[in-house]
């Protein structure tokens, strides 16, 4: 079996995860960071069963560092595991592209059955009420963005004007303002302001 990652900036949350891991796959290679970089480098060294990945860790908060993995190794199965659990919260995981969302105030018992059913190649996640259309199609949105344009999203949510985030970014600001055209249009808005006030509401 190959090895099972668990990016999460809690040793104790990453203890406890060890151990509902160990007992869903007893014998598996557990790897641990407490950082996105350091489960990119995992990923990069050897193949990987399973990552459990935090979306607050110290180096990438919200969806980025899923959408980051996503792009950068679309083979390895992600799973987020998360404090913030809400309805909204976990669809928009899976819209972009988790296997699985495990609740953080999840037992013991229900780690270990959504692990196994990961490990064995399902999807999982905790019962979610019907979304409505409206939320179904922002996800729908949400989804089609590149990692980079998400990242500009959120460039645009902490205030940063176009030069900071090429910058960031390593770009150049007209290559910003592509990006930009390209998010207002799939995001369904007219212009900053309104794209700050979505990705302000996606908790991006």
């Amino acid at each position: 079996m190959d090895p099972i990652v668990i990016a999460d900036d809690h040793p104790l949350f990453r203890a406890a995860l060890r151990a509902a891991v160990e007992r869903a796959a007893p014998g598996a290679q557990i790897l641990e960071t407490d950082s996105l970089a350091g489960a990119l480098a995992l990923l990069e060294a050897q193949e990987v069963g399973l990552l459990l990945l935090d979306l607050k860790l110290a180096d990438s908060e919200g969806f980025l560092g899923l959408s980051r993995v996503r792009a950068e190794h679309p083979a390895a199965p992600v799973a987020v595991v998360s404090a913030s659990e809400d309805a909204a919260t976990v669809r928009r995981a899976l819209a972009l592209g988790a296997a699985g969302f495990v609740p953080k105030s999840a037992g013991l018992e229900e780690m270990v059955e959504a692990f196994r059913a990961l490990l064995a190649g399902d999807s999982w996640s905790p019962a979610l009420p019907d979304d409505g259309p409206d939320e179904a199609a922002l996800n729908g949105r949400l989804a089609s963005l590149t990692p980079s344009q998400l990242r500009i999203l959120s460039g645009l949510r902490e205030g940063r004007l176009n030069k900071q985030i090429a910058h960031d970014l390593g770009v150049s600001e007209a290559t910003i303002k592509a990006h930009l055209t390209a998010v207002f249009r799939k995001l369904g808005v007219q212009n900053r302001t309104q794209a700050v006030l979505l990705a302000r509401s996606l908790q991006l």
